[in-house]
């Protein structure tokens, strides 16, 4: 055997050694995007950490009846199946204001003592959840929710695919909170 044959001989087997490993890799990669990521969770710009809310007017965001809802709101809001925590809010805050959301879902946001909605008038097509009266402001992509049969406006931002379940749960804390008044449809 010369020497150019035996180093063929060697080399063959190394050349099906990095053959077969390449292969294996590409392989694995291959699966990898076939089958995707399983469980894991990807998180989204803009639903994690603190959520950055500009300051609107609010001139009566510092009422006792601000501060008494937004201290009995509750922790977590039912958004289909899912229960939304309470959500951090950037500093600085917007004054009595409280949002809920998570990775998956966009925030449902409820802001107190708002002014007198423009849109409000003796024609206006109220809703009555659990006793309280709701003007619906529609949104591209959410909807704006405003109470006024109360002694302050409170608006309620909620996302098209978060369902009723917010309405419903702050519907029944104002309820039992803030003592119904005659609706203003009128400015004064």
């Amino acid at each position: 055997m010369t020497q150019q044959e035996s180093t063929s001989a060697l080399s063959r087997p190394l050349l099906a050694a990095v053959g077969l490993a390449v292969l294996l890799a590409i392989g694995v990669a291959a699966l990898g995007l076939v089958l995707g990521t399983g469980n894991q969770t990807e998180d989204v710009p803009g639903r994690t950490g603190p959520l950055a809310l500009v300051s609107i007017d609010a001139p009566s965001a510092g009422a006792p009846e601000c501060a008494s809802l937004v201290e009995k709101l509750p922790v977590g809001l039912p958004s289909g199946k899912d229960m939304l925590p309470r959500r951090e809010i950037a500093s600085p805050a917007p004054p009595a204001t409280v949002a809920w959301g998570d990775a998956k879902h966009d925030p449902v946001v409820l802001r107190c003592g708002l002014p007198r909605p423009a849109e409000l008038s003796p024609t206006s097509q109220l809703r009555v959840i659990s006793d309280v009266q709701w003007l619906q402001l529609p949104g591209s992509g959410s909807a704006t929710w405003v109470i006024v049969d109360r002694g302050v406006y409170v608006a309620l931002t909620v996302p098209d695919d978060a369902g009723t379940g917010p309405l419903q749960d702050i519907s029944t804390t104002v309820r039992d909170l803030l003592p119904k008044q005659p609706v203003k449809t009128e400015a004064r």
